[in-house]
């Protein structure tokens, strides 16, 4: 196992959080070290994150994920020097920072593409894309190229390239002995060639022998089996988008079946079980996705709803600014999934988070454990993690109006890690309106 295991990650979308102009105007602004001035490095340590993820930080003609220099600070962020000492501030904290990795497409004025552009096939960077040259582009090209999802802004690269493929290990090689990053979010990691998912997990082993600690390869994947890019040869963990929607969709059609099924598929007690020995990256929003706020229809279950993410198995993940509730609905351009915002602020919901957040750390079985179902209801889901002779039940309530559970617990009583109080299982469990408890069981 490694330091992301037990980690807390927050995520920032850097061009949004400073209010970087959407086009890049090629004036350089240090809007980087707001992290470090406005008070987020030590709102995060407050919070209780391991581990910062920053979305894209390099050149990019708009939104960060249409790069045109790998090795260059945006400048709509600042200067490489800017990166450097905001991620020395986030380890002076105790706080791991991932960086996001664009390596299955650039952008149009990516400078190897530049120059294919100039010199078509005279042009030593020809190999490094998929073009036919005997088709056109939308922008009139005189030769055609393959794109991610048909944005003609967005150049897929050809990692059947081996010159390719040197060069994007180069880079990596070059952030982590430039920056000291501890590993890597790889954009639309689905959409990656296997066998280049294999070369960069020995660059990141290469790193991670290097710095004596785990230099991480975190994939972005959708649906499906993640095993296919997940495991001792690709990534060590993915994005868990399976239990994203369920996680939202459990509470606004009352059926916490859809999530318990997640649950128990991925890794529960049974021997077919999907993912038992992983540990998948746990979110309710993200920059691609509408904010939590906004997609329940009862906002009153958004701090229970938090006590589910870091009570089931797996690492929390929690995006800038939902820790306090912002909303935010998804339209073109997700530009209000990616506000601008000042200092950061604390809330009651903020206060339970930080709660769930210590009791996870403190807790072997939270961290460590494995999944159990005890009881799935409509509007109730009570669970057990247990690892190294400790058990935890995770009791929730989403209801408006309490409830009594009864289950067999195992044992007659228990702690609540949230509350410090002691909890009797005797003659069913009464639990809250809108309610999470982590129980430590009695040995």
């Amino acid at each position: 196992m490694s330091w992301y295991e037990p980690s807390f990650v927050y995520q920032i979308y850097p061009l949004g959080l400073t209010g970087a102009p959407y086009e890049n105007d090629g004036v350089t602004v240090h809007r980087l070290l707001k992290l470090v001035d406005d008070g987020w490095v030590d709102h995060l340590r407050r919070l209780g994150a391991t581990c910062v993820m920053l979305n894209p930080v390099f050149q990019s003609r708009t939104h960060g994920y249409d790069t045109t220099d790998y090795l260059t600070l945006d400048c709509r962020l600042g200067t490489n020097d800017d990166l450097r000492a905001v991620v020395d501030a986030f380890h002076a904290a105790g706080i791991r920072v991932l960086l996001d990795a664009v390596f299955n497409h650039v952008g149009r004025d990516f400078w190897a593409f530049a120059d294919v552009r100039e010199r078509r096939q005279a042009s030593p960077y020809a190999s490094w894309f998929c073009i036919d040259w005997g088709g056109n582009s939308a922008y009139d090209d005189g030769f055609g190229y393959e794109t991610w999802a048909g944005v003609p802004e967005l150049v897929k690269l050809n990692h059947h390239d081996f010159g390719l493929n040197d060069y994007t290990a180069d880079v990596i090689r070059a952030w982590e002995r430039d920056f000291d990053i501890d590993g890597l979010r790889l954009d639309v990691a689905y959409c990656l060639d296997p066998g280049y998912l294999g070369y960069l997990r020995q660059i990141a082993n290469e790193l991670t022998d290097k710095r004596g600690s785990k230099f991480l390869l975190l994939g972005e994947t959708m649906f499906g089996d993640y095993n296919r890019w997940m495991g001792d040869g690709l990534c060590d963990t993915v994005t868990n988008y399976e239990c994203y929607k369920g996680l939202w969709s459990s509470l606004n059609s009352a059926n916490m079946h859809e999530v318990a099924y997640a649950l128990e598929r991925q890794s529960g007690d049974k021997p077919w079980d999907l993912y038992t020995h992983r540990w998948l990256l746990n979110f309710v929003d993200n920059h691609d996705v509408p904010r939590i706020a906004t997609k329940l229809e009862d906002p009153a279950q958004l701090p229970a709803l938090y006590g589910l993410l870091f009570g089931m198995r797996g690492v929390p993940c929690v995006y800038y600014g939902s820790e306090w509730g912002i909303e935010g609905e998804q339209h073109y351009g997700d530009h209000e999934l990616r506000p601008a915002l000042d200092v950061p602020q604390w809330n009651d919901l903020t206060d339970k988070i930080t709660a769930f957040a210590t009791a996870r750390a403190g807790s072997k079985a939270l961290v460590w454990g494995g999944y159990r179902q005890l009881q799935c209801q409509p509007k109730q889901l009570i669970f057990e993690r247990a690892a190294e002779g400790e058990r935890v039940i995770v009791a929730l309530n989403f209801d408006s109006v309490p409830a009594v559970l009864h289950f067999d617990a195992g044992c007659g009583r228990a702690t609540d890690l949230l509350t410090g109080s002691t909890h009797d299982f005797g003659g069913g469990s009464e639990v809250g309106a809108y309610s999470c408890h982590y129980w430590l069981c009695e040995r």
